[in-house]
């Protein structure tokens, strides 16, 4: 199962984009396309938009601890520059994992399916947490908090899917 961490942190104070673009690597800002400037990390591989308001939005990891490291990243190269960086309100928005299992057949209850606009079936399997089934078999989990809901969710929904499972 393959995972992507969406979080934000508050950097309390203003910044400088364009000081920010000049002076650091691994760095696109267009301002004419997008108010927000974007920078890359490698380890661990991530992207954080970051906001002139000192609001970071990072993308990419494949974990919780892995997006606050990532973000912490972030804040300190933004620090390094000169800016009274202070890291605020982690918090993770977003966990999306997909996975593949067997083929099914797209018959289910409780779901939204609607081939002839979109050949994915939705299902809301808990609170918030929603899967995205498609007949290959193939699922996108959207609306975690953590990765454990998203293990959760799948130990919830494998049992229905065994029911439907193609021939």
């Amino acid at each position: 199962m393959s995972s992507n961490v969406v979080s934000s942190v508050k950097l309390c104070c203003r910044l400088d984009l364009n000081f920010i673009a000049q002076n650091a690597w691994n760095v696109e800002y267009n301002p004419k396309n997008y108010k927000a400037l974007v920078m890359r990390i490698r380890e661990p591989r991530t992207t954080a938009v970051i906001y002139k308001s000192g609001n970071i939005v990072c993308t990419g990891a494949k974990s919780e601890d892995q997006s606050q490291v990532a973000t912490r990243r972030f804040a300190r190269k933004v620090q390094k520059l000169g800016f009274p960086v202070s890291f605020l309100d982690f918090k993770v928005q977003n966990v999306v994992a997909s996975c593949s299992i067997f083929p099914v057949i797209l018959l289910l209850d409780v779901s939204i399916y609607e081939p002839e606009l979109f050949p994915g079936l939705f299902y809301y399997v808990m609170p918030g947490i929603t899967v995205t089934i498609f007949a290959s078999g193939k699922m996108a989990f959207t609306g975690a908090k953590t990765v454990a809901d998203i293990y959760r969710a799948f130990e919830t929904i494998y049992p229905v899917l065994s029911r439907f499972r193609r021939p």
